[in-house]
């Protein structure tokens, strides 16, 4: 295994492979270099003086500035580099092409292809809860029939999609609140859901249908709590009939392009934007060759690498879309006083990440090189297969959240520093080190650290994902599922009354 990386040619920084100690000797491209103090692994050392005010360089771009003088062989870190980043910004569109680098190979899965011809890769049985207070009821359902179908579940899972919303909200809290919940419902990956209301919250029950429009009956059900005596009983009847509904459902092959995944990092470190990301990116331009669908969201995140996005724009109009994706949300960090940057988290900083550019262009590499066909709104469904952008957040769960609302019927996420949460589809956690992999094995699925191993290619890292991917896309378990680490989380911006 290599001590260093310097991964772009115009880099003035090395990513360290390993902790250094001071006084050490480097060879960097024939130049010997003493190392100046202590560098742990996945931080970066100057290959050169870098004067203040100058740029630091990592992928070839500017990562920030140095706040003072960084002599050869220093540490480069928050201490001495600052962001670039400040306001918005006036974008123009520069188009360039790309070309995907993979063919199709007319692959398939085993899922579950609905009544209305959309593409399930689980089975399951969700209750979804219009309000809050109707959580604890939802459990005690789900407890009365687990009891109940002890000796034969056709459902691959059974869950409670709970929240603390849909009372109390106003505007597009209250709209995102209903959205997604109604973008559940609908989700292929459940083979029923029971649409569980209290009976006075603001997300009322006859509206609620109203949005979900035209649904199947026999695979979706109604109950208000208040308009009935006893709603264990009532919603154990409904869940029953879902049950029953759900029996004959059979996993059948379905091609590779009806996958849409979702793409997310959490729990950054140094190695994210060498391993995980890039694989990530990579499995993004194999799937949209399939005829696939990924998305990418994480807007913060975009910040500083944004115009490699743009450029990638598949003709005009999507290209203002993605600028109108930037600065509006530059604009909601405005309008609550917040700086545009947003700073990398603590465990962040402590896993070699510096600034936020230095964060997002090791995020934005998930999305591979394909070109960007669409920008989804928060809420909004996928309709355009390809390589699309999604506005949400950069928090985990919000963001995972927005992406399974979308249609994603599994959720991809790197992490460097490791995290058991899951959403309320699949979401495979692949680590960017080799060492969380080892020591977290019952949160880790697959282990991108392989990649600074020399002895693995990249392409046969990505050939292996690509079996996993299509194992857990069959009906393999992934440890969020196994663990039954489950959750939603929705976007709020304004009052609650």
């Amino acid at each position: 295994m290599r001590d260093f990386l310097k991964i772009h040619g115009n880099d003035n920084i090395i990513l360290a492979l390993k902790d250094f100690k001071k006084d050490e000797q480097l060879n960097v491209n024939g130049v010997s270099i003493q190392i100046k103090e202590m560098i742990y692994r996945g931080h970066k050392v100057a290959i050169k003086e870098i004067v203040e005010n100058e740029d630091i360089i990592k992928y070839g771009y500017p990562i920030g500035h140095a706040l003072t003088r960084i002599a050869t062989g220093e540490l480069v870190h928050t201490h001495n580099t600052k962001t670039n980043l400040s306001g918005t910004e006036e974008y123009h569109y520069h188009p360039v092409q790309t070309t995907n680098p993979y063919k199709n190979e007319n692959r398939t899965f085993r899922g579950y292809r609905r009544e209305n011809g959309s593409i399930g890769i689980r089975n399951e049985l969700w209750i979804v809860p219009t309000v809050g207070c109707v959580n604890g009821i939802a459990e005690k359902i789900i407890k009365r029939f687990e009891k109940y179908i002890r000796d034969y579940n056709p459902f691959d899972n059974v869950l409670v999609l709970k929240h603390s919303y849909g009372c109390s909200q106003l505007g597009d809290d209250h709209e995102n609140t209903k959205q997604i919940l109604v973008n559940a419902v609908n989700h292929p990956n459940a083979g029923g859901v029971l649409v569980l209301g209290l009976g006075c919250e603001n997300n009322e029950l006859p509206e609620f249908k109203k949005a979900l429009r035209n649904v199947n009956d026999n695979r979706v059900k109604f109950l208000s709590s208040q308009a009935v005596t006893d709603e264990i009983e009532e919603g154990f009847k409904l869940v029953l009939e879902l049950f029953e509904a759900a029996k004959k459902d059979k996993r059948e092959d379905i091609p590779l392009s009806e996958l849409k995944v979702g793409l997310k990092c959490g729990g950054s470190d140094g190695f994210s934007g060498i391993t995980a990301n890039p694989l990530l990116g990579r499995f993004s331009d194999f799937l949209i060759a399939q005829g696939g669908t990924t998305v990418l969201t994480e807007v913060p995140e975009m910040f500083g690498a944004e115009k490699i996005l743009m450029e990638r724009a598949v003709n005009e109009e999507v290209f203002h879309k993605v600028v109108g994706l930037i600065n509006d949300f530059k604009d909601h960090f405005l309008q609550h006083n917040q700086p545009v940057y947003e700073n990398p988290s603590p465990g962040n900083k402590a896993g070699g990440i510096t600034t936020l550019e230095d964060k997002s262009l090791g995020c934005t590499q998930k999305a591979g090189t394909s070109m960007v066909v669409d920008v989804l709104k928060y809420g909004e469904v996928l309709n355009t297969k390809g390589l699309n952008l999604l506005s949400a957040p950069g928090n985990d769960l919000i963001a995972s959240t927005a992406l399974a609302a979308s249609g994603c019927q599994m959720v991809l996420f790197t992490t460097g520093r490791g995290t058991p949460f899951g959403t309320f589809v699949p979401t495979v956690k692949i680590s960017t080190n080799t060492q969380i992999f080892e020591t977290k094995p019952h949160w880790i699925d697959f282990n991108a650290g392989t990649l600074l191993e020399d002895h693995f290619s990249a392409e046969q890292v990505l050939s292996d994902f690509v079996d996993y991917i299509v194992k857990v896309a069959s009906g393999e378990m992934v440890n969020n599922e196994k663990n039954d680490f489950r959750e939603i989380s929705i976007f709020k911006s304004g009052v609650t009354l």
